[in-house]
C-alpha cells in the first residue's frame, strides 16, 4: 500500500474516531485526538491520554510533556515528523487521571487499526498505562523500561518514561529519570537503525 493510500486510510479512521460515543470520555471532550505523524513510520510513540493542550487543539503530545518528547527525539536527532505519535485513549480524561480499563478497551479498536496500518517495526509506550496494557504485566514502568519485548506481527515493543514525569523529575544525575530516558532513546535509535537495515528493501 503506497503512502497516499495510507494517509486516506488513516483519514478515514480518524474521520470515523471523531463520531465515536463508546465510552463517557465522549461526553466532555472537545476534540478526539486520533494521532498525527509519518504514515509510513518504522517508529511509533504510544502514550497513555490526550491532556488538556492536546483536547483543545486536536493534537497529540503539544503540550509541555509533548515539548518534552520533541527534546528527548532531538538528542538522538529523530524528526519528530519521522515518526508516528498517539495515545490509548483518544479523548481526555477528566482532570488528566488515568483511562479506565474499560475506556481504554473501547478505544483499543482504533488503535490496533492505526498499527494495523502504520506498521511499525518498534513501538515505543510511554508510561505505565501502554506499557502494561501492551505487556499484560502488573510491574511499573520502573521495572519495565529500557527492554525490548516481542509482540503480535514481529513488532517491537520498547517501554520508557512518560515525558510528564520527566517534568516532575528534572534532576540530571546519573539513574534519575531523565538520565535512564537518555540511555532509552539511545538504545531506541540504534534499535530502529539496526530494524531498518534488516527490513526488506533497505
Amino acid at each position: 500500500m503506497d503512502e497516499k493510500a495510507l494517509e486516506l486510510n488513516l483519514d478515514s479512521l480518524a474521520e470515523e474516531a471523531r463520531q465515536c460515543r463508546q465510552c463517557p470520555l465522549a461526553e466532555q471532550r472537545t476534540s478526539v485526538v486520533f494521532g498525527e505523524g509519518n504514515p509510513t513510520a518504522d517508529l511509533m510513540f504510544i502514550g497513555e491520554g490526550p491532556g488538556e493542550v492536546e483536547d483543545r487543539t486536536g493534537r497529540p503530545f503539544v503540550g509541555p510533556a509533548g515539548q518534552k518528547l520533541t527534546e528527548v527525539l532531538r538528542s538522538v536527532k529523530i524528526d519528530r515528523q519521522s515518526v508516528y505519535i498517539t495515545n490509548m485513549v483518544k479523548c481526555q480524561p477528566p482532570g488528566n487521571r488515568v483511562p479506565t480499563k474499560t475506556e481504554m478497551e473501547a478505544c483499543w479498536d482504533w488503535l490496533a487499526a492505526q498499527i494495523a496500518l502504520i506498521r511499525p517495526l518498534l513501538i515505543v509506550t510511554l508510561g505505565n498505562t501502554p506499557s502494561q496494557r501492551f505487556l499484560e504485566a502488573r510491574e511499573g514502568i520502573g521495572q519495565l523500561r529500557g527492554k525490548l519485548y516481542s509482540w503480535k506481527g514481529g513488532i517491537e515493543v520498547f517501554p520508557m518514561f512518560h515525558p510528564s514525569y520527566l517534568l516532575r523529575n528534572p534532576s540530571k544525575t546519573k539513574g534519575s529519570p531523565k538520565h535512564l530516558t537518555w540511555l532509552d532513546i539511545q538504545a531506541v535509535a540504534d534499535r530502529i537503525s539496526l530494524l531498518r537495515s534488516q527490513s526488506p528493501g533497505s
